[in-house]
């Protein structure tokens, strides 16, 4: 009879980008610059500048399209998944569709280019065909991550070496 247990799991995360503002600081932010905007455009209006008023509105609209665009950016991550059977990277887009990339743990090979400015390019090799990921952390982020994953493919190839 087949053996019907799950493979064993070495390592699971999901990456996100960090985002420092939560829902209460933006609310706090807009607050304070639309107020202040308004208070400005107010003693400009009462200066004659009237027309200025409508440059104030201006910056607010844009500072919030801005943060609008950058928490959608926050809904997209990276899920990896690492098995007896399979290293699975997904890339999650801030619509929610993913893309997924399997690759043979046997044959992986995790590598940091330090690059300019200590950037700290992580990327996946299998077989020749290189996939960067956790581009959005921090260069200090990528190496901690490269780090977690060599220990998890040092685990697995253990484990599978050793007499059952």
């Amino acid at each position: 009879m087949p053996d019907a247990s799950p493979p064993r799991l070495y390592f699971d995360a999901v990456l996100t980008p960090h985002r420092a503002l939560d829902l209460r600081g933006f609310l706090l932010v807009m607050a304070a610059l639309g107020g202040l905007s308004f208070l400005s455009g107010v003693i400009f209006a009462l200066h004659g500048a009237w027309p200025v008023v409508g440059f104030f509105g201006l910056d607010v609209a844009l500072v919030y399209w801005a943060f609008k665009l950058n928490y959608a950016g926050a809904l997209r991550g990276e899920a990896l998944r690492l098995s007896d059977t399979a290293l699975e990277i997904a890339n999650i887009s801030p619509a929610g569709a993913a893309s997924v990339w399997r690759f043979e743990p046997t044959w992986v090979r995790i590598d940091v280019d330090e690059g300019l400015h200590n950037q700290a390019r992580l990327t996946v090799w299998s077989k020749g065909q290189g996939l960067e990921i956790g581009a959005f952390l921090s260069p200090n982020e990528r190496r901690s991550l490269a780090d977690a994953l060599r220990t998890a493919l040092a685990e697995r190839r253990s484990v599978l070496v050793q007499p059952g």
